[in-house]
């Protein structure tokens, strides 16, 4: 069987097979509708050489497949011919096998007798099936039911035959229009697309399907709608595209009624491919479209009435339809009951570049020099199909500099063709969810669901249902996490929407030059609630003593400079007056030592101060209860950290290169929500608390690397601490990292809940017990040159990994790990009991898929089915207890575990 897309791609003989019952209409009908088609530039197939017999002719079949195109003329006296029955028989097969698109004339019969074999027409079929085979009456009844559930032209309904003719000619020629599928050829990612929506479609299934397609603004929900319309659209009797559908239900002046009956009739004048169609009720489209077979497709809705009133329920269609809805809204699909629905992700970083390549240069891949341009424009794109394809069409034929130029724009300002289709999901929102966009869009991208509710506490705001409306209509996305993730394009709406109003009206100020001036002069009212500062173009930064004093609703400043460097100048006062109550610091480079005594940190959430030239945060104990996270990072001349005892929602705490830090205060032991504690490269760090009192539930990371520590221990939480057995399946995860302390000698207790420990490139001999830490999962010991045993390991162990631990001799006997895998490649001091032992729990568990690298020259004697080379011969009765050894030759010094595989094969 010919695919659709083949067949709509070859080339035809003919446009147009008719059949038809030749006393009937050949000098009447049929001779109008050729000369009428022949100056249309129709070609129609002329059987008026051919001898009529008894059976088809040969030449008369090869008409029907050769031709596009076959309309049936159902007159009175058609099935009085048993060649007019066969040519039908002829026709549907090729219309089943290859897509051949058949049109039906109703000539003086009525459908229904057709469908029945009744009345007039029934008598003539039932006079040609006189004499002949059950069987051959069976197939032609079966193909005159099909023929006649077939809509087309009734010519009873029509008050001349003239205008008839010229609408079949029109929808004859919409349909050859029609018909081409390479309009899509070489769209990136199209194919897959396509595939996994024609699954969800079902083409098999004889039922009625609604089918949704979501996903962001500019992503290509229109585009895969097209596709499937030109693909599959010869499947079905009759289909219709109704395209931007967003906002018709509010772009006239009628009621909802009145809205319903305006919508009906665009849909059934396409459907039915008749102009001026009027709907008198709502039962209309039920009633004309529950016999038919129907594609159609309902593109960009916004609106559950939309959908209410083109599609209220299945049983509207006729059996087999499909209805495809394309929405930015995906809770307005769930809301109509279609549960069916591919939501459109975005491409691959691969699949992005060959987009904007596809338009820039025409091919696949970017031209010789301009490599690292088209990479970094599809960063700036972030991979979305439309701003790709509009950036790529505007470089086609620049030079270098113009593409550096273009890039250039890009990392500030917004394509106009782009926002003009973004801005539409931003501008459709009410009041509350438009204000938390622009708070996302500027300060909130890639936080935390609940830290983004807490700084926004106080507002007058519905946070969490605005997080799920603009979630829905796909102008954020959630991840698993809660992380809120916005497109940098709808980053850019959300600014460009910002610097449209009047700046005495404006709650956030974005524009440097405004900024500079508010600052400098104190040139603002009491209505800004954010600032986000980014100092790139500005060379010179002059900040008044009482800058801040006239906002008394600031609760955000962002301070940045979004070119990784700093201005030249930052003129800041020592006694600068910051905001009384700010819940989001983020000042990058903050240029004091440290931060003004009256800083108010009561309502502070978020404080991330990286880069900062500070040497400590403030003095005393400060008022800390609703901070979540601190990020200190790259602070180098940070000699010491405040007292957090009242940090006691603390939840992340990040002090990664602060190479002037010596010592955590004790205060940070306490805070009993801590889920996240980096302290990476503080090469002058010692001292670390031990007594912490972690929620053992919570996940937990905490990584402590690259130090100057020499001991380190974390106590064992109380017994209540622990949680019970039934508490063991619930999400749990505490990974703690100090790997690359060279100096750390001394380990001494580890918490119990403990799941993953990395102990990489450390200087310790030995390990504290670890026997009991029964959740403990991973061990990672990689290149600890001096350590030397390893204690009694924990029954729970996956994995263990220590390469290269070349002073290790000993491992405690017997090994209670029957799960874990186990690599000690390059240890070639282990001793032979330890290595006995290995191999012994190996050879004998049960267990597939696990494994164990030991270093050696020999194969164990465990293994009785030896040989060199690369092939080893075994019975196959063997493959019910798999086991293999591999020897790698002495001329590799180090053997990649990942990179060694055995193959078995069958050798006959």
């Amino acid at each position: 069987m010919a695919s659709a897309s083949s067949f709509a791609s070859r080339n035809y003989k003919f446009n147009v097979f008719s059949s038809f019952h030749g006393p009937d209409v050949r000098k009447t009908l049929l001779s109008h509708m050729r000369e009428q088609f022949k100056r249309n530039g129709i070609t129609m197939f002329d059987d008026q050489e051919i001898v009529r017999s008894q059976e088809i002719a040969p030449s008369l079949t090869n008409g029907i497949r050769e031709s596009r195109i076959s309309i049936v003329i159902l007159s009175k006296k058609y099935a009085s011919s048993s060649w007019c029955l066969d040519e039908l028989v002829e026709i549907l097969e090729c219309k089943r096998a290859m897509g051949q698109i058949v049109m039906t004339i109703f000539y003086g019969v009525d459908p229904s007798d057709v469908r029945k074999q009744s009345g007039e027409f029934g008598i003539s079929f039932n006079e040609t099936c006189a004499n002949k085979p059950d069987e051959e009456r069976q197939k032609w009844s079966k193909a005159l039911r099909e023929v006649g559930n077939i809509a087309g032209e009734d010519f009873q309904k029509w008050d001349n035959e003239v205008n008839m003719i010229k609408k079949i000619t029109r929808d004859v020629s919409d349909k050859l229009n029609a018909t081409s599928s390479r309009d899509f050829d070489g769209m990136v990612g199209l194919e897959s697309h396509l595939r996994k929506m024609e699954d969800l479609l079902d083409f098999d299934y004889d039922g009625v399907k609604m089918v949704g397609i979501s996903g962001p603004a500019g992503i290509g929900k229109t585009t895969i709608a097209r596709a499937l319309h030109s693909r599959f659209s010869h499947k079905f009797q009759l289909t219709c595209f109704t395209e931007n559908l967003r906002g018709s239900y509010h772009s006239s002046g009628l009621d909802d009624y009145g809205l319903q009956l305006h919508l009906q009739e665009q849909l059934l004048s396409k459907v039915l491919n008749q102009d001026g169609t009027r709907v008198c009720h709502l039962g209309v489209l039920p009633q004309r479209s529950s016999s038919l077979r129907v594609l159609i497709i309902l593109d960009d809705v916004n609106s559950l009435k939309q959908l209410e009133a083109l599609a209220g329920d299945t049983s509207w269609f006729g059996f087999g339809s499909r209805i495809i809805v394309t929405t930015e809204d995906q809770e307005l699909l769930q809301q109509h009951g279609i549960d069916n629905i591919y939501h459109v992700s975005f491409p691959s970083r691969q699949e992005g570049l060959e987009i904007l390549c596809r338009y820039a240069f025409k091919q696949c891949s970017p031209k010789e020099g301009f490599e690292e341009l088209a990479i970094r424009i599809t960063e700036l794109c972030c991979k979305l199909p439309l701003g790709l394809r509009v950036v790529g069409s505007s470089l086609r034929g620049k030079r270098e500099d113009e593409w550096i130029d273009v890039m250039s724009r890009l990392e500030n300002i917004l394509d106009q063709d782009i926002e003009k289709v973004l801005k539409v999901g931003y501008e459709s929102l009410e009041d509350n969810e438009q204000t938390l966009f622009l708070y996302i869009a500027i300060f909130f991208k890639y936080n935390d669901g609940d830290l983004v509710k807490a700084m926004l506490a106080g507002i007058d705001l519905d946070v969490k249902y605005g997080l799920k409306i603009l979630e829905r209509k796909s102008l954020i996305e959630i991840s698993a996490r809660g992380e809120i993730r916005m497109h940098r394009l709808l980053q850019q709406v959300g600014k460009r929407a910002i610097r449209r109003q009047k700046l005495r009206n404006r709650q956030i100020l974005v524009d440097a030059n405004d900024i500079c001036d508010v600052l400098l002069n104190n040139t603002v009212t009491s209505k800004v609630v954010g600032i986000s500062f980014d100092t790139s173009a500005i060379n010179e930064v002059f900040i008044s003593k009482g800058a801040f004093k006239r906002m008394p609703n600031l609760r955000f400043l962002k301070v940045i400079n979004s070119k990784y460097d700093v201005c030249e100048r930052m003129d800041i006062p020592e006694e600068i007056e910051l905001p009384q109550r700010l819940r989001f610091l983020h000042w990058k480079a903050y240029p004091i030592k440290c931060l003004p005594p009256t800083f108010n940190t009561e309502c502070l959430v978020k404080l991330d101060l990286r880069h900062s030239q500070l040497e400590k945060l403030w003095e005393g104990t400060q008022p800390l209860k609703n901070l979540k996270q601190m990020d200190l990072s790259y602070s180098y001349y940070l000699k010491e950290l405040p007292d957090l005892s009242n940090a006691t929602n603390l939840e992340a705490l990040k002090l990664n290169v602060c190479k002037s830090l010596v010592e955590l205060p004790s205060s940070i032991s306490n805070l009993g929500k801590l889920k996240d504690l980096w302290l990476v490269s503080c090469t002058n760090l010692e001292v670390v608390p031990t007594n912490y009192t972690f929620s053992s539930l919570n996940p937990i990371h905490i990584e402590i690397s690259r130090t100057n520590m020499t001991t380190f221990g974390m106590s064992v939480p109380a017994a209540n601490e622990v949680p019970p057995v039934s508490a063991l399946s619930l999400p749990h995860y505490f990974s703690l990292s100090l790997s690359y302390n060279p100096k750390l000698k001394t380990l001494t207790q580890f918490p119990m809940t403990i799941t993953r420990l990395d102990l990489n490139c450390s200087g310790m001999e030995t390990i504290c017990c670890i026997k009991d830490l029964h959740m403990l999962e991973a061990i990672f010991l990689l290149s600890c040159r001096e350590l030397k045993s390893l204690p009694e390991l924990p029954a729970s162990l996956k994995s263990l990994h220590a390469d290269n631990c070349e002073s290790l001799e000993t491992v405690f006997c017997p090994l209670n790990t029957p799960f874990a895998t186990l690599s000690f490649t390059n240890c070639f001091k282990l001793g032979q009991q330890a290595r006995n032992e290995i191999i012994h729990q190996r050879f004998h568990t049960s267990l597939q898929s696990k494994w164990s690298w030991l270093p050696g020259a020999e194969v164990p004697a465990e293994f009785e089915l030896r040989a060199l080379g690369n092939t080893l011969s075994f019975p196959l009765s063997a493959f019910s207890k798999f086991k293999a050894t591999h020897t790698p030759s002495r001329k590799s010094s180090y053997v990649n575990s990942s990179s060694h595989q055995i193959n078995p094969r069958s050798i006959s």
